[in-house]
């Protein structure tokens, strides 16, 4: 029986292709519809079902939010008032989002970071590059933030795409998990 490497890095040939339609589509996936019409719009893509989990505000500044996940997909789906808010895709294992003709999966962040610095030059300086505490770029324009997560021991690109509402407070639009390492 093969062992399983927790850290393996599926190579982009292996994922799913992906491109992004800022603020309106993460591949098959719709900001604003519901989580049947993600199963649905999944369904012939991973055998895999979607898992819920009810994430309760701990302040009264963040809605509750219901998590769906397609844990070996390499998916986590947020839900605010059952309508789908933000896709985070797995690092290691999720799909391949392209924007703009650049990868935003599985890569070097300071290699990202630099691409989202120089696509920002010679566009208007306010609503493109901006950053999230503890230095995470994000790209108003693009409606994403590249988190990272952990691949052994190296950190690799984990971007979060919401639609434009939430740009003017992303900080209260996810709970606190869908900003945590892996």
């Amino acid at each position: 029986m093969a062992m399983i490497n927790w850290w393996d890095v599926l190579p982009d040939s292996e994922r799913q292709q992906w491109s992004l339609d800022p603020f309106v589509a993460v591949g098959p996936l719709r900001f604003g519809v519901s989580p049947d019409e993600v199963s649905m719009a999944l369904s012939g893509i991973t055998t895999e079902s979607q898992r819920h989990t009810l994430h309760q505000p701990a302040l009264d500044a963040v809605s509750m939010v219901v998590e769906g996940s397609y844990p070996k997909f390499g998916l986590k789906l947020y839900y605010r008032e059952e309508r789908l808010a933000a896709v985070v895709v797995d690092a290691l294992h999720g799909p391949q989002v392209v924007a703009d003709d650049m990868p935003l999966v599985g890569r070097v962040p300071s290699t990202l970071e630099q691409w989202m610095i120089d696509r920002a030059e010679g566009r208007e300086p306010h609503g493109e590059l901006t950053y999230l505490d503890a230095g995470v770029p994000g790209s108003e324009a693009l409606g994403v933030v590249i988190d990272v997560q952990r691949a052994g021991d190296h950190l690799l690109t984990r971007p979060v795409f919401v639609p434009l509402e939430a740009m003017d407070d992303l900080s209260h639009w996810l709970p606190r998990e869908a900003w945590s390492l892996c």
